[in-house]
C-alpha cells in the first residue's frame, strides 16, 4: 500500500543552495582567478541593482502570498493551498526565479566571472532536487488542479 508524501522532500533548504554554490564560486576564484576588471564598472553596479530590484519583484510578493494563504515555505512541511494567481499566473516559481535573480545581482557586486560560470549548474539543481520534488508532491496533492496549472504556466518565466 502506498503511502501519500506529506511534503516534498527537499530537506535542503533552497537558499542554502544557492549560497553554498555563490561560496563554491569564491572558492574558484581563489583556486582559479578571472580577471575581475568589468566588475568594478558602472555597468555592473547598474546591472547589479537591476537583478537585485527584479529578485524582489519576483520574491517578495510570493512570499507575501505564502503569508496570506498561510501556507509553508518550508519545503518539508506539507502545502496548505495551491498557488496560481498573482506572480505564480508568471512562473510557477517565483521564489526560486528571486533567488537566482538575487544570486545574479549579487555576482555582479561580488566581482566573480566563477559566480556566473555556475548558474547552470544552479538552474539544474533547484530544477532537480528542489522543483522536480516539489512538482511531484504537488501533483500528489493536487492532481488535476496542479496539472492544469502545469499546463498554462512555465516553471520558470
Amino acid at each position: 500500500m502506498e503511502t501519500k508524501k506529506t511534503h516534498p522532500g527537499v530537506y535542503v533548504p533552497p537558499p542554502v543552495i544557492y549560497a553554498l554554490i555563490f561560496l563554491f564560486s569564491l572558492l574558484l576564484q581563489k583556486l582559479f582567478p578571472i580577471s575581475a576588471v568589468f566588475f568594478k564598472t558602472q555597468i555592473a553596479a547598474v546591472l547589479g541593482y537591476l537583478f537585485v530590484a527584479l529578485s524582489i519583484v519576483f520574491s517578495l510578493p510570493a512570499i507575501v502570498k505564502f503569508i496570506r494563504s498561510k501556507n509553508t515555505l518550508i519545503t518539508i512541511k506539507p502545502a496548505n493551498s495551491l498557488q496560481t494567481g498573482g506572480v505564480y499566473a508568471v512562473t510557477r516559481n517565483p521564489m526560486y526565479l528571486g533567488l537566482l535573480l538575487l544570486y545574479t545581482g549579487i555576482a555582479f557586486f561580488g566581482g566573480n566571472w566563477w559566480t556566473f560560470i555556475l548558474i547552470p549548474l544552479v538552474v539544474l539543481i533547484i530544477t532537480t532536487y528542489v522543483i522536480g520534488r516539489e512538482e511531484k508532491y504537488l501533483s500528489d496533492a493536487f492532481g488535476q488542479d496542479y496539472t492544469s496549472y502545469k499546463i498554462k504556466v512555465r516553471r520558470w518565466i
